[in-house]
């Protein structure tokens, strides 16, 4: 049996963070219910159509979700949402400031009206602060919370090329609720759960945090370098191939000088002994370092590496990646509209428990049948649908 069996989502949901946090609820077992604008839908499907034709970032973030179409701003939605919320376990959004009050979506009238829901709210910057009203993208949050300036090159400061704000706060609204359900169990009610873009980042950001406040000032930027510990990035082969290694201790900073540099008297020197004499004079290092590895081959200097039992690797390409084999186990497929798809599953591995790998939806593939559950007859149905309440294209 699948872990969450028996749990209903329902979801106002875009983009990534809060589809993030749905789709690992998904994946355990529990039923979401995606409720979508009619036509479009989740702004996200129009972001690419590199996925034979559907959105990259949809088909990772909402693979075993039912799509109902509903037009909230229509009176007859109320009373469709009002079944569905008295049925469901979880209500997840992430809807722009001051949407859920305009569709009488606060929490606080939904505890009152369903005391067993578990409702989610994922937001900017939170409900308090002077930021409180604003809308807020992940690139945004990154540059906010000074994560940009930290990344990139000296010369460059850069984003992460993910979206890793939203999923900081997916993954807090993913945990939260599993927690909520938790208690819930014990306690036979609800409670609210608020999770801001801004504060999950925040949290990420402990560490450069904390060095800037402590010590004065924030971490350089060193591209793929890191700005704390040294040996500790990209360096060049004689053969132009950049080999990443690691070197985390002392230990291992003995070895290797000794077996991969054969310079064990670096180890024994006062400006090289520690690694924060390292970072100190980290331009030294880093000219040591690139001065042996450019009289060596790409293969030398890994076999060297490997023996010493330093932490290497080289850069892979995505389509390096794609064929990596720690991932050959991880593929799993699913349906679509547009054929079977190759998706990676999930990253953590329950003894005993399997994983849902649902289709991918289309907007409103499942309305008809979701509004039958609901008890809704045919030509209720049939009427609101002449009237746009789901569009006029939604499915069966």
């Amino acid at each position: 049996m699948l872990p969450l069996d028996g749990i209903t989502v329902v979801t106002l949901e875009q983009a990534v963070a809060a589809p993030f946090a749905s789709r690992q609820l998904a994946d355990l077992g529990a039923r979401v219910i995606k409720i979508e604008r009619p036509g479009a839908g989740d702004f996200a499907r129009g972001y690419d159509r590199t996925v034979r034709g559907l959105s990259s970032h949809f088909v990772w973030l909402n693979r075993s979700k039912e799509s109902l179409a509903l037009d909230l701003k229509r009176p007859e939605a109320q009373d469709v949402l009002g079944r569905l919320l008295g049925r469901a376990d979880v209500f997840l959004q992430n809807l722009a400031p001051g949407s859920a009050k305009r569709l009488g979506l606060e929490h606080e009238s939904l505890r009152r009206r369903f005391p067993r829901l578990i409702v989610c709210r994922i937001s900017g910057y939170g409900p308090v602060g002077p930021y409180r009203a604003k809308k807020a993208y992940d690139l945004l949050i990154q540059a906010e919370t000074g994560l940009v300036s930290i990344t990139g090159t000296e010369a460059t400061p850069s984003k992460v090329g993910i979206s890793v704000a939203d999923i900081a706060a997916g993954m807090y609204a993913y945990s939260g609720i599993l927690t909520a359900l938790i208690v819930r169990a014990k306690t036979s009610e609800g409670t609210f759960i608020d999770v801001s873009l801004f504060d999950a980042l925040a949290e990420w950001m402990g560490y450069p945090l904390y060095f800037a406040k402590y010590g004065g000032s924030a971490p350089r930027r060193t591209g793929a370098s890191h700005a704390t510990i040294a040996p500790y990035g990209p360096f060049q082969a004689g053969d132009g191939t950049l080999i990443y290694l690691a070197v985390q201790n002392e230990r291992e900073w003995v070895r290797f000088c000794d077996e991969v540099l054969r310079r064990p008297a670096l180890a024994l020197s006062p400006a090289f002994g520690s690694n924060t004499a390292r970072i100190a004079n980290r331009d030294q290092v880093e000219s040591i370092v690139n001065e042996a590895f450019g009289a060596l081959s790409a293969g030398e200097i890994l076999n060297r590496l490997e023996r010493a039992d330093i932490a290497h690797t080289r850069m892979n390409t995505m389509q390096e990646f794609m064929a990596h084999p720690q991932l050959e186990h991880r593929w799993g497929r699913v349906s679509s509209s547009v054929g079977p798809l190759d998706v990676l599953m999930p990253p953590v591995s329950i003894e005993d428990t399997s994983v849902a790998l649902g289709p991918v939806p289309d907007v409103g593939q499942h309305t008809n049948a979701i509004l039958g559950e609901l008890g809704y007859d045919v030509p209720t149905i049939e009427r609101w649908r002449t009237l746009g309440l789901f569009g006029r294209r939604s499915g069966t």
